[in-house]
């Protein structure tokens, strides 16, 4: 089991900025470890990309797990300072946005997403969402989702150096990332030649017309433990045993305790006459693609607990039928990874024939319509057992801690 009392980065204690022609910013929040970094050890060029990082975390490829620190107002990045300073032109052109869950916030990903800078840095940026947080995430899906997307346009404004982004979200961050994509979504980046375009100018001229996400090439889209399907019926909540009248009764009330993501979670909200908005999203619509915006990934991976997760069900978090789900005896543990008991990568051509065979049933609920509407793309769906861990009764929770072992190429 990965242990989540790993050693905390080391924090730099102050930067010599006497002899630069730059512009000295002083960082806040610096915490002396035992780490100096001064301007002996960097050059000009190295010190200013130090400067730029609003909030970094920096991990040294000696192995010996030192990193820098950084305050900022909008989350944090991390990548690997040392490839920097050893390599002017080095720059990771990756950007790996990751999101936290409901009554969450960035440190949630804290752990994961170090392990992630350590396992590939010279490929990629980090940046951990921070605009949804605490009760901001009672404020529904919508909403956190336009402010994720804002928050994804300054992150990119801020590394101009970077060309591809993936997102890793952890249950109703999932939600949340599916609306912001679709916020951020460009099927036709237009050719810029403007220092502002650096984002994405290269591969545009290479590839024109190819989707773009913030104007970046869009590669994985993860979630983790992410109720796609809502929060109703069918054992999506499991704490609630499968009884319909608590399951009916907790529909009713549960945006007295969790706002407006609590209507959108059990599917009751219906504002202006429209179908609910889990509903919406798995269709594209005139202003909002959503579906475009996930088949423009190269890959959907659906993360989901098979048991002891007692908030997110296993079919809603799975994008599956209950009869779909695999048999328990047909779970086996990978040898690699000792929590992963079932992998199913879909095809277009499983879409297909799946399509075909359920084209004759005429009692589609609302679930059934949601299932469709998602599938409209295949994903990869990776099912984790923690039951033989101390942590399994909060497996809800625990999942993020296999974030750095994701099963996708970066």
């Amino acid at each position: 089991m990965i242990s989540v009392n790993s050693p905390l980065a080391i924090a730099v204690s102050g930067i010599a900025t006497e002899k630069s022609s730059l512009n000295p910013i002083r960082p806040r929040g610096y915490r002396n470890l035992g780490f100096r970094l001064s301007s002996q050890r960097f050059g000009l060029k190295e010190m200013e990309l130090v400067r730029k990082v609003s909030r970094g975390c920096f991990s040294d490829r000696s192995g010996k797990g030192r990193m820098v620190e950084v305050e900022s107002v909008d989350g944090e990045d991390m990548f690997d300072a040392a490839a920097a300073a050893a390599e002017s032109k080095f720059f990771p052109e990756h950007l790996v946005i990751m999101v936290n869950g409901i009554v969450g916030s960035s440190a949630d990903w804290k752990y994961a997403a170090e392990q992630f800078v350590k396992k590939l840095p010279d490929k990629v940026i980090v940046h951990r969402s921070e605009c949804n947080y605490s009760t901001l995430t009672f404020n529904g899906v919508d909403l956190m989702g336009e402010r994720l997307a804002d928050e994804v346009l300054a992150v990119v404004k801020r590394w101009p150096g970077v060309r591809k982004i993936s997102f890793v979200a952890h249950s109703l961050g999932g939600l949340v990332a599916r609306y912001a994509i679709a916020r951020l979504y460009d099927p036709f980046p237009k050719m810029e030649s403007s220092s502002h375009s650096v984002n994405h100018s290269a591969q545009s001229l290479e590839q024109p017309y190819e989707e773009r996400i913030a104007g970046l090439e869009p590669m994985n889209f993860i979630t983790f433990a992410t109720p796609h399907l809502g929060s109703r019926g069918h054992k999506q909540l499991p704490f609630l045993c499968g009884l319909p009248f608590l399951e009916k009764r907790a529909s009713l009330t549960a945006h007295w305790i969790v706002g407006k993501s609590g209507k959108h979670l059990f599917l009751t909200d219906s504002d202006d006459g429209k179908p609910p908005l889990l509903l919406q999203m798995v269709n594209d619509s005139d202003d909002l693609k959503f579906i475009s915006a996930l088949r423009s990934f190269k890959r959907r991976v659906a993360y989901a607990n098979a048991n002891y997760d007692h908030v997110v069900g296993w079919g809603t978090s799975s994008i599956r039928r209950q009869d779909e789900l695999p048999k328990i005896n047909h779970l086996v543990k990978d040898e690699k990874y000792p929590h992963i008991v079932y992998i199913e990568r879909e095809t277009t051509e499983d879409l297909h024939n799946k399509a075909s065979s359920i084209a004759g049933d005429q009692t589609t609920d609302i679930e059934e319509e949601m299932i469709q509407g998602l599938t409209q793309v295949p994903w990869e769906r990776v099912d984790v057992s923690f039951h033989k861990s101390k942590q399994r009764y909060v497996a809800h929770n625990t999942i993020q801690l296999i974030g750095k072992e994701l099963l996708v190429e970066f």
